[in-house]
């Protein structure tokens, strides 16, 4: 269908692909996640540091075993292994061994931005979490408001930072006692009370209020060793506190980066809320002495100023999104630390002369950790599939619970609500009813996320040109804390012919608020007016009519839509119908241009420069949800395809666009009270021609074991059933495709051993009569269900004698 474009604002932004938050991080981890693993645990030394040392070097992953489909089938994960070069040296003789090491096979992720975890497709939601870095909070205290800061690391101990109203600033570490600022600082280099006062000198000059001054007064420690020893009690009350045990024990603490790293996103938050320079390597992850002066420095400014604000917790500047890449790392972390722990040990047990890295290195604690993250981690859930936009929209879900993250039972208000740096990042409407409500919630259709997770949204550039200002199509993507420093138009705003724009004032979002401004001073302007909402919510034609509640129900509505027989694409669209059926995966692209050479109801040919490349389409598959994908050609034979287009639809799409319903006419009248709160009167005609009738497939399977009785069998001779109600199977005793079934109908003809049990008088009788002992089997068939009726299209056997993985018995 060809779209008419009939809104007045400017010509329609096209939207990148819709699932990059999956693939994007996905590739980053086997390009970059990975490569930080291994830099953090290589090389791995013995005991003692003296006799042996492993280093692991550049890694590879294979190609997957099978492809997507055989996975499916055959009820497999779709994996790749990875492989290692491993070097390890014997620091004694200085000889050196390098071999190629299997780690394990990794899950893959298919080009969809799926995973099949044994034969079920799965998807890897993306977390929004607090970000690492440095956080200024506030308490009132007396009608003064007192302030401190958080300093959150990516691995290692928290410190949270206090004002007390006699003006002492106290640090607490891993909320343990609090410590006098002045000790801690002692400890982190800082050793004498002139070194102090003069880092503070020119912060530090409100006569009212002397913090540093007051610290180091009620501080009781004076000396280096002093303040080692009251920080190493404070930390582990209990232990015999010395100098000489608590100096190692603290230096550990926060200058080895194997125990403390703030991560790349932490020192880059540190860098840009205190406006310090540091580069973001690995010696410069760890705690400095910068940091905290600075820290320090900025409490000071906020409580000797009276109009300053804490920061806000819930502002999406101080809020992150860990996708796939990053979760998949962090439990990998803790698969090589335990590898880690077992190649020290097999170090200390083998021959250093004769020893070869495959030797040492023992790949089940990966494995171990992959196999519970994908297959019970809260994150990774069983994909929604029950339309293209349900899967699509998944793959887009934000949680802001799972693991480091909230529960549904404590989370308040405000970390629910919608906040005004939501705009353009997250979508205010679309959100579940019920527990999880703001809790998870979904990416607005423009934004992206940037290498540090932070949510973006693209803005046009505003450029003044002969003192007008002028909207370019220069596009840029502006993180929450880029625009709190920007003046914002709306995609509404008037402009000419020229994108000069009209009038002296407007509507804008200055630093984050709305407000009226001059037209000279805006930045930028949005390009879509439907950045602010999600792709479902974007669906919505005329929107901005709709009450939020309705519209919000109608957002979550369209993904439980099931696909139709015969769908219809929209009437009235709003433009990104198209979009959403492309990135949904449901459809099949041409990979390169060509022409259409073959077109079979399973499979079209395409050829280009002298090859033919061909397509298989998926036929009467059962998803997740029960519903039926089916794909069916919409080219002709002949037909010049280019690369990109759409060449078979799938379910729920038309013509290559979402068709989740059908174009028919509605009328909003009473009708003889029949239609009373909510009830839809239905014309017949809809239910005789099949308007909205859906197929589902349902999946029906039967297990054939060896008991201790003997072992079961599959036949068509079952005990008591007779010959008409084993029409429908075939000579082993299982049902024929294309059979028309219902309820109570046997599907897989099967027998069991029956155990001894006592005998009625009339079968002793014939026993003693006949002499032989009657069948002693049961029929354990398997039927179908009671309310069930429909047609066979597909049957799987699995034997273990052709090797097939089937779980013991």
């Amino acid at each position: 269908m060809d779209r008419k474009y009939l809104s007045k604002l400017r010509a329609q932004v096209p939207i990148s692909n819709l699932i990059e938050v999956q693939t994007k991080s996905y590739n980053w981890f086997f390009k970059e996640g990975l490569k930080e693993l291994f830099e953090e645990i290589s090389p791995v030394d013995d005991f003692t540091g003296k006799l042996l040392s492993l280093e692991f070097g550049e890694y590879s992953l294979d190609q997957p075993k099978f492809d997507e489909r055989t996975a499916l089938s055959k009820n497999l994960t779709y994996k790749a292994s990875l492989k290692c070069k491993a070097t390890i040296s014997n620091k004694v003789s200085n000889k050196k061994k390098t071999s190629e090491v299997f780690l394990g096979d990794f899950p893959v992720m298919t080009p969809e931005g799926y995973f099949i975890i044994n034969g079920i497709k799965r998807v890897v939601v993306s977390q929004i979490v607090r970000s690492y870095g440095v956080l200024f909070t506030t308490d009132r205290v007396g009608g003064r408001k007192l302030f401190g800061a958080k300093v959150i690391p990516s691995r290692g101990a928290w410190l949270e930072f206090e004002t007390s109203p006699r003006d002492v600033i106290s640090v607490k570490i891993d909320r343990k006692r609090k410590i006098p600022i002045t000790s801690f600082l002692r400890v982190i280099g800082l050793t004498k009370d002139e070194e102090i006062i003069k880092a503070f000198k020119t912060t530090d000059d409100n006569g009212d209020h002397p913090y540093i001054k007051t610290t180091l007064e009620r501080d009781a420690s004076k000396t280096y060793e002093e303040a080692v020893v009251e920080v190493y009690k404070r930390v582990r009350p209990g232990d015999l506190a010395t100098p000489e045990s608590a100096k190692p024990f603290l230096e550990a603490m926060f200058f080895n980066p194997k125990r403390y790293d703030l991560g790349r996103v932490g020192r880059y938050k540190m860098n840009q809320r205190l406006e310090i320079k540091a580069n973001e390597s690995m010696q410069n992850r760890i705690l400095r002495l910068e940091d905290i002066i600075e820290v320090i420095k900025e409490i000071i400014n906020l409580n000797n100023n009276p109009v300053a604000e804490p920061d806000d917790i819930d502002h999406l500047k101080n809020r992150r999104v860990r996708a796939v890449g990053e979760l998949i790392q962090g439990r990998l972390r803790v698969g090589l630390l335990r590898m880690e722990r077992i190649i020290k040990d097999r170090m200390s047990v083998l021959d250093s002369d004769t020893v070869v890295p495959s030797q040492l290195i023992n790949s089940r604690p990966i494995l171990a950790v992959l196999q519970e993250f994908f297959a019970s981690s809260q994150l990774s859930q069983f994909m929604n599939q029950t339309n293209p936009l349900a899967e699509l929209e998944h793959k887009r879900t934000l949680s802001a619970t799972g693991p480091g993250g909230l529960s549904r039972e404590r989370a308040g208000f405000e970390v629910r609500d919608v906040h005004p740096s939501h705009y353009g990042r997250i979508c205010p409407i679309e959100s579940p009813e019920g527990p999880n409500i703001g809790l998870v919630s979904y990416l607005s259709s423009y934004a992206r996320i940037n290498d540090y997770g932070f949510i973006l949204s693209p803005y046009f550039v505003v450029e003044q040109k002969a003192s007008k200002a002028k909207v370019t199509n220069k596009i840029v993507y502006l993180d929450a804390s880029e625009e709190d420093n920007a003046i914002i138009a709306p995609a509404s705003i008037r402009t000419d012919k020229d994108g000069y724009i009209l009038g002296e004032k407007t509507a804008v979002r200055k630093f984050g608020k709305p407000t009226i401004e001059k037209t000279d001073n805006i930045n930028y302007v949005d390009v879509s007016a439907k950045q602010t909402v999600s792709v479902p919510t974007a669906l919505i034609p005329f929107l901005e009519h709709d009450d939020a509640a309705r519209a919000m129900m109608g957002s979550n509505m369209q993904r439980q839509a099931v696909p139709l027989v015969r769908c219809a694409a929209p009437l009235v669209g709003t433009g990104i119908e198209r979009e959403a059926a492309r990135d949904s995966g449901q459809v099949i692209l041409a990979e390169e241009g060509g022409v259409v050479t073959g077109i079979s109801s399973d499979k079209i040919s395409i050829s280009s420069k002298g090859r033919t490349r061909e397509y298989r389409l998926h036929k009467f598959i059962r998803s997740n949800q029960a519903t039926c994908i089916n794909q069916k050609p919409i080219v002709e034979l002949g037909q010049k395809i280019k690369k990109g287009e759409v060449i078979a639809d799938g379910a729920s799409t038309d013509g290559g666009e979402l068709a989740l319903g059908k174009n028919v006419l509605v009328a909003f009248l009473s009708f003889r009270g029949g239609n009373y709160e909510d009830a839809i009167i239905l014309s017949e005609r809809l239910l005789h021609r099949d308007l909205y009738s859906s197929i589902h497939i349902e999946k029906y399977s039967i297990e054939i074991r060896d008991t201790k009785l003997g072992p079961e069998l599959i036949t068509r001779d079952i005990p008591n059933v007779g010959e008409e109600a084993l029409g429908n199977l075939d000579e082993q005793g299982i049902v024929r495709i294309g059979a028309e079934v219902s309820a109570g109908d046997i599907l897989v003809g099967k027998i069991s051993p029956k155990g001894e049990t006592e005998l009625s008088a009339e079968e002793k009788l014939l026993r003693a009569i006949f002499g032989e002992k009657a069948k002693d089997v049961k029929d354990t068939s398997l039927r179908l269900p009671h309310g069930e009726k429909g047609k066979v299209v597909e049957i799987k056997i699995f034997s273990k004698e052709v090797g097939d993985e089937l779980p013991a018995g």
